[in-house]
This record gives structure tokens, sequence and C-alpha cells, in this order.
């Protein structure tokens, strides 16, 4: 049916089958009959697709028109009469319907669809009962089926050549994976050049599976369990984006996950993780039941919850009293709900007396935290997702969107075919520069760790050739800071042509680019970690956020400053007050009111120091003072900097107790292992990227019995700090009444609304899509001065090359979840790209193994040659813990923040034989702790047998 369109305010009157109906001008004739109750039969069309009027089943007749038009491509007109239903259109729609079934298998009792065909649906809405057209002649129906994805098939004798799945894979996907090959009767859909699914360019996103009407593409689980039975809405827990999905299950086994087509995040598109790889739900590697042990070189020993909470929290207590308050702290987890997340850092401040709480956004968007609320006063993207729609110019720093967040990649796919500029920033060539079907996007290769010099460039243009927006600044931003930073930014060494030694991106691309965004009617910026993981991460955010305000690019639709979060919940949990100088709300610890305010409902003191930060954990663990560590839902042994500076502090601890789904790297480390739950067995809440608060629903029970927030309200109780809730939405609405931003969230609106994009308070009753629309939380935008600063970690003659990281659309974060599903078919190892002319001196070629070292580590992966990076510089991503991507990268970190360096590191690149001494150490002791955990799964009489194999 198509998008209700936009074109015009205009309201065009109609009768449809004698009842008058007014809609906008521009609405399809299918669309409009829709809106008012009337229902004509369809196949091609789609409510999330453009109008194509092939099955012409949807054939009207209009007064005054001669023949029958396809009412899905037919425009709505003043005065227009039509009609939806007489003898001749129902006699047409017979006749065309028994041609599709003439060339379909008569199979509908064995068909998986059964139940759940539109063809079998609108077969019977037309009244069609019996096929004249035999089925000896020519026909489609021994076409082979294409089962080379491992998520679902291809059964080309059931396709009627609707087209629905090519128009998704273009219009909603954007990656023009599929087409139609042949004409008339020899039309049939293939996949690139009639390659099997696997071969082709298909994401396997699952939109082609969503639009099909027919059994043609299937779900490979619900042709083994049979069609579901009842579904959850609820909201997935892979990337920032926060996509809603109904779980559609049979009974409590989830049969497949649908995008929801009510999810303001992805309006019923997903991406390949989302849509398919839940499996790691009830994998069988997962911990079921909580052990104990008293040494890492101890065997493990499977005890219940009470004895499992009590050993812990007698640990905790041991080690205070031995060592003083300060030696213990928590790390709370980014892939857990809100609720989960308060509850921990509430756990450390109250329980453990303390403020030593801190999260894996210090490794990620701590920059952005700090950077965002020192010029515009608050800690998170400005926008909706939806607002790149009305972007002119789209400038994309240091994030590859269909990699990581692929869903809202799409969406950029889809305004950059309808003609926006874009422009990237990063060393590596990612597929946004090349959108199928839109304008070649402009793309400055800089050299890692130059951010700040050509932010600083871009600002320089904009500043020098009169490009500012005057009329914004003088009313919306601090004078003094922006005489100040104008006055800086105007020195000639912030030219592009002085950078572009630095920067190594030609002076005329950087004005080009400066004047693509300034002049743009509506400019946005979108980055990623590849501007935050940096030792001036805070400093880029900051000079980012000065290009938006030097342009008026805030507070509007098409504008803003948008990081891209990695992880599902990276924002709700520094909004949960994860880091050590915060409380929830982004409230600082040492604010004697702010403090007040949470000790008359937490009951006892709080701490006006702030704690310690993740590094300064390590390096406190490892000169003896911090002593143990209660870690939910991260794995800090693998996706930390410093493999070995990680390892060395986790096996200094007294007291390492981690709850997780999976014995994880860090988990090898622990003393108490606790098990988690996965986002389908608990309620709660995520927050996305763009402030949006949606629910998390329950679909399952939790194997190990007790949901994450359960079990941390347990270990508080046992340790003495008493903590009494029944369901997340009282951790809610605690949080409500004590955090400004959230003060109007409560599960009742979430319900009603379905979701909330903070801050929803009394000013904003029903949330706030678009931030900063009248004013600033700190009054003024406030610009700041961005030096630049050359990183410590430069290429040298021992370490020739650059490094960088980053991810792949398969594969998620530390690979958790993604390796226990088949998603592993994807990508089975981490590789290092290297631009031919390295590989060339060094004679590598693909597949060779390569010998990594930088000044901390060395680790060893297969070589691909690629021209996506420059000449000078590596790339790897971190999905296997095998590889030992952070055996090499070091600690330099962010100058405010001690955000990790990640995107920085100088190597020296080899030809090797061998696996690197750290890779066969971790071998051994993977082996040595997964013998350690037999004994104990054994004991409980084969609970966990499978695992063992």
């Amino acid at each position: 049916m198509g998008t209700p369109p936009s074109l015009s305010e205009e309201l065009v009157s109609i009768s449809v089958d004698g009842r008058d109906i007014t809609v906008p001008e521009g609405t399809s004739v299918l669309r409009a009959a829709a809106l008012a109750g009337i229902n004509i039969p369809k196949l091609c069309a789609s409510d999330n697709l453009e109008a194509f009027g092939s099955c012409r089943l949807c054939a009207v007749e209009i007064e005054g028109r001669r023949g029958y038009p396809a009412s899905c491509t037919t425009p709505v007109a003043e005065g227009m009469a039509v009609t939806t239903q007489t003898g001749k259109l129902a006699k047409l729609r017979r006749n065309i319907m028994e041609l599709y079934i003439s060339d379909h298998p008569l199979d509908c009792l064995t068909c998986p669809a059964n139940g759940n065909c539109e063809l079998q649906d609108v077969a019977g809405v037309v009244g069609l009962r019996e096929v004249r057209y035999g089925f000896e002649g020519e026909n489609h129906l021994e076409a082979e089926t294409d089962s080379s994805n491992p998520y679902f098939s291809f059964d080309p004798s059931k396709c009627i050549v609707c087209s629905r799945c090519v128009r998704a894979c273009d219009e909603v996907q954007g990656t023009f994976a599929l087409t139609i090959e042949g004409r008339g009767f020899d039309s049939k859909v293939v996949a690139s050049q009639n390659d099997p699914f696997m071969d082709s360019e298909c994401v396997s996103c699952g939109a082609c599976v969503q639009a099909c009407p027919t059994s043609t593409l299937m779900e490979k689980s619900v042709i083994d369990a049979g069609q579901p039975e009842h579904s959850i809405v609820t909201t997935c827990a892979y990337c920032g984006v926060g996509c809603s999905f109904k779980a559609e299950m049979k009974g409590d086994q989830v049969v497949r996950m649908v995008p929801y087509k009510g999810g303001e995040a992805n309006h019923g598109h997903s991406c390949v993780k989302g849509r398919f790889a839940f499996g790691y739900a009830t994998h069988e590697d997962r911990i079921r039941e909580p052990m104990i042990r008293d040494s890492i070189n101890d065997p493990w020993k499977v005890v219940s919850w009470d004895e499992a909470l009590a050993f812990a929290a007698k640990k905790l207590k041991d080690t205070q009293a031995q060592y003083g308050r300060e030696s213990i702290g928590g790390i709370t987890s980014s892939r857990c709900t809100n609720e989960e997340t308060y509850l921990v850092q509430k756990l450390v401040r109250a329980a453990f007396g303390n403020n030593n709480t801190d999260t894996c956004a210090r490794v990620c968007h701590s920059p952005t935290g700090y950077g965002l609320k020192t010029t515009l006063g608050e800690s998170a993207g400005t926008q909706t997702f939806d607002s790149v729609m009305k972007a002119d110019t789209i400038m994309v720093i240091g994030a590859n969107p269909t990699d990581a967040h692929p869903v809202f990649g799409s969406l950029m796919r889809k305004r950059l075919r309808q003609g926006a500029k874009l422009i990237v920033i990063d060393p590596r060539r990612i597929d946004l520069v090349h959108t199928p079907n839109a304008e070649e996007g402009l793309h400055l290769p800089l050299r890692p760790g130059t951010n700040v010099a050509i932010v600083n460039a871009l600002a320089h243009v904009i500043v020098t050739e009169g490009l500012e927006d005057q009329a914004f600044i003088n009313s919306r931003c601090d004078t003094e800071a922006y005489n100040t930073w104008r006055t800086f930014i105007a020195e000639e060494r912030n030219s592009p042509e002085a950078m572009e030694a630095v920067t190594g991106v030609p002076a005329s691309k950087v004005r080009e680019a400066a004047r693509l965004y300034a002049k743009a009617g509506n400019g946005a910026i979108y980055y990623g970690l590849g501007v935050t993981e940096h030792s001036q991460g805070s400093t880029m955010v900051m000079g980012i956020a000065n290009l938006a305000l030097a342009t008026g690019n805030i507070g509007k639709e098409g504008g803003g400053v948008n990081p891209l979060r990695g992880q599902n919940n990276v924002q709700g949990s520094c909004d949960m007050g994860s880091f050590p100088h915060e409380l929830p709300g982004y409230q600082h610890v040492n604010d004697q009111a702010v403090r007040e305010r949470f000790e008359a409902v937490w009951g006892v003191p709080i701490d006006n120091e702030p704690g310690l930060r993740i590094p300064n954990m390590f390096d406190a663990a490892i000169a003896g003072s911090f002593k143990a560590l209660y870690v939910q839902g991260e794995d800090i042994a693998q996706s930390d900097p410093n493999t070995q500076h990680v390892e060395a502090a986790l096996k200094a601890l007294d007291c390492l107790i981690v709850q997780d789904i999976f014995l994880n790297e860090t988990a090898k480390f622990a003393h108490v292992l606790l098990p988690g739950s996965t986002f389908l067995e608990k309620n709660g809440t995520f927050t996305n990227a763009e402030r949006r608060i949606n629910r998390v629903r329950k679909v399952m029970e939790p194997v190990a019995g007790m949901e994450d927030w359960e079990v941390t309200m347990a270990l508080s109780n046992a340790l003495g700090y008493p903590m009494h809730y029944n369901h997340p939405s009282e951790i809610m609405d605690e949080i409500a009444s004590l955090t400004p931003t959230f003060t109007g969230v409560n599960y009742d609106k979430l319900e009603q609304l379905g979701s909330i994009q903070w801050p929803c308070n009394d000013e904003y009753p029903d949330g706030t899509p678009t931030m900063h629309t009248v004013d600033f939380p700190i009054g003024k935008g406030r610009f700041a001065v961005t030096e630049y600063l050359a990183t410590e970690e430069r290429a040298s003659r021992r370490f020739p090359l650059l490094l960088t990281t980053g991810r792949i659309l398969s594969q998620y974060n530390v690979g958790a979840q993604t390796r226990r599903t088949s998603n592993s078919d994807w990508h089975e190892e981490d590789v290092l790209e290297l631009h031919p002319s390295d590989a060339e001196l060094r004679g590598v070629k693909d597949g060779d193994w390569l010998g990594i070292s930088s000044r901390v580590g060395h680790t060893v992966l297969r070589a691909k040659v690629s021209t996506r990076m420059l000449p000078g510089v590596v790339y790897t991503t971190f999905h296997h813990p095998s590889s030992g991507a952070n055996v090499v990268t070091t600690d330099n970190s962010d100058w405010a923040t001690n955000c990790p360096e990640y995107k920085v590191t100088a190597v020296q690149v080899e030809k090797v034989s061998q696996p690197s001494d750290w890779q066969r150490n971790f071998v051994d002791f993977d082996k040595r702790q997964k013998s350690l955990l037999k004994p104990a799964m054994e004991s409980e009489g084969g609970s966990y047998a499978n695992a063992l194999k």
C-alpha cells in the first residue's frame, strides 16, 4: 500500500463503494480504501513498499475511466468515485488467482506456511474454488530449492514472481541483491548473477522473507517447528539501534523473531543478528547453575543459589575487613536492562559503601558523555533515527553503519538514494561510500589519530569563508566562548593546507567537505568508536559539536550530533549512574543536594568522592590495594585493551564474581560464577542510541531460575543491605523519582506510547524526540577550544604500520552470542586487512599467517589483502577471543575519560608459521579452565553434559 505520502497537506474527498472519504492528496486508492476499513485484495502490495501494480488483483472500477486500474498505483483525485466490488471485478480477480495457482504446488497441507499464507488467504477472498488449467504443461514445479543460507530456504517452485522480495531488498534494505531474470513465463527471482543466496550480495536481513506472500522464502526454524501460535513484543539485545521484535512462540519455544512494524526505531526492518541469531539463548553452553571455587586453579563446584550468594557475600565482607572499604567494586553491563544496571551501581554505592562502579561505556563512548555535556549540556545524541530522512548532507565520522548499525544504515542509504550528499571521514573505505543507486560519497581517508586535526580544518573553512550561521550563534550560543573558539580556529595552523601533512587528506577535499556540510539546509553528523576511542576522543566530540553549533545544525530535524552506540544499552548504562563520578541521570556525586535525595531513598550515606575507573581498578589490583570485583555481563578479559595487563589484574584479585550467560574469558579467572539471563528471559527496558526507552518483555523462563536483577538484589540482601522489588517496574519507579530526565517514565506510559525518548518530565510529558530545540540544559551552547595534540602512538622504523579496529556485520562485539549461532558461517576468524603495497613489501598473500607485534604484545592473524585500507594502515576485528586483537592494543587512553585508544596502535607485520606465545598460552589456559568445569557439570547428573562436548 505504501507509506502515507507527505507530498501535500491538501485534502481530497472521494467516494469508495458509496462511502465518502477524505484523505491527503497523493494517497493511493488502495490506501484510501484501507483507511476507511475497505479491504481490496492484493498480492504485490505491502505497507512498507512502494506501489508496483504487477499482480492486478487490486483492480477497481473508477467512474469515468476505462478499464480496471490497479488501485495501488492510482492516486486519489477530487470527486473520484471508486467501486471495489462488482461481478466483473470478482471474475477478473478469480481468473488472475487461477493463473497463479496453476503454477503453484498443491501441497497446502504439508506447506510450512499453512495457515499463514497470503496466497491462500487471497484465493479464499476472491472465491477461487477450482483451477481449470492442468499441470501437465510447462511450469516451474520442479525448480530446485536453494538451502544455502543457514537461516532460510528459497523454494522457487512456490514463487509467484510478485517482486515483493526484490523490492524489499531494494527499498527497505538497500542491498539490491535480488532481481527478476527473464521475461514473461520464464521470469524468476534470482540472487545476484543467479548465485546461491550464500554466494550473493545478500546480507540475510530477512526483509525478503518477511515480504514473501507464500512459503517461497521461509525460515528454516518454521519449517522444523511449524507455525508459531502466539507472540510477545520485545526489544533486540544486539546493537544500539534498539529494534522491536515479535518473538513468535510455540509453547515456550521461540520459533522466529519477526521485526515489529510498530517499533519506532526500526519500523519493521531488521538485520541478520536480530532477525535470526537468537539461538544462543538456548545454546548448550549456557551456565545453568551457580558455581564457586577458592582459587582459579581449583575445580568448580556446583552449589545452590543461597550457597553461592552467601559465599560471594562472605568473600566481599572479608576483603573489605582486611583491605578497607575501597578495596572492592563492580562493573555494570551495557547488555543488561536499565533496571539491572541501576541495581548494580546501587549495590556498589549502598552495600559496598564506595563509588567504585564503572561500565563498558568507559571503553567505547565515555568521551561522548564528556564532550557533549561540555558543549551541549547533555550526554546523549540529539535526534531520532528518522531525522536522517530530512538531512541534506550526512557526515559519517569513524563509523560503519551498514556493518555495526545495519538497520539504521539501511535508512541512511535510503536517504542517500533520495539525493542527500554524503561525507565519510574514516581511514578505511566503508560500503556506505558506494551506496547503490546514489551519488558517490566524498571520502576523506585520514591517518589514524588525526581526527581533531581534520575537524579543526573543517571548522577553519567554515569560519574563514563566512559559512557560519551567525543568527543561530548570536541567539543560542555563549558569546565569550564562541569568540575565543573563533579566534583559535581561524589561525592558519588549523587550515586544511597546514593540516594536510598531518591528516594525509588533500586540502581541496577538506574544503569541499566543509562547504558541502555548511551550505546544506540540514547537515547531520553521525559518529562511532572511530571518534571516541582515541587519546583525543573527548576533544573530537567537542569538535563535532562545534561544527554543529557553528552551522546552526542543532535543535532541528535533519541535523544534530548523533553518536552511534555500539551495544544495546550503552546509553542506558550511562544514564543509570554506572560511572564512578555520577549518580543516575549524570548527577555528580560531589553535589550534596543530589546525594541527600538518594540517601533519603536508599537509607545510607553516599560517598562524595568519585571511585575508581576500570583502568584504575586494574592498576590497583596489580598494586595489591584492589582485591574483589563483581562483573555483570561484561567480558573485560577479551574486550579491554592490553590483554596481558588485564589478565594480570584479574589473577591478582582475591575474589572475582562473574554473572554471565556463558563461561566467557573473564569467567575463567573467577571464584564465583552466577548464571545470567538473556533478553528473552527478563522484563525491563533498554535505552537505544536515540535515547528511546523500549520495553523488554520476558518470553521464556530463565534457564537458571532468576533474572539478572533478582540475582543482584539477592546478593545485596546477603551482604546485609536490603533490596525488595517484586518487578522491574518498581525499580523504574525508583529511578524516575531520583532522575530528573526520567520523572515522567513508567511502565504504564511505555505500554501506552510504545516507547519514550528522554527527557520525559513535566516539561516534556511524552518525551523529547529532538533535543535542544529552544535552549540547552546549560543555557547557551558552549564552543570549546580543540587543540590538536598528536598521539604518543606513532609509526616508527620498528613499528611502521598503524593498526585500527572495527566490527563486521555478521558478528557482534566479543562474539559470545553470535559465535553460538549460524552467524559463525560468515566470519569464522578475525583477519588482518592490509593494503596491497604493504603486502607486496612483505611478500604476503591472502591467507598467510601474519605476526602482528606492538610495544605491548604479539599475536598472529591470517592476512586479507584489501584496497579498503590506506598504505601504512592495517585493520582487524575483535570478535574471536583466540585472535588476541587486544593483546597488541596499548593502554593509551583519552585524556578526559580514560577511554582506550583502540583505533591507533603502531605495529609491525611479518609472515610467520605458528601462533604467538600468547595464543598458545590461551589455548592451554582455556583447556585447563574447561577441565576444571567438567567435574562440577558431571556431578549434577548430566545437566551440563552437552556443554562438555
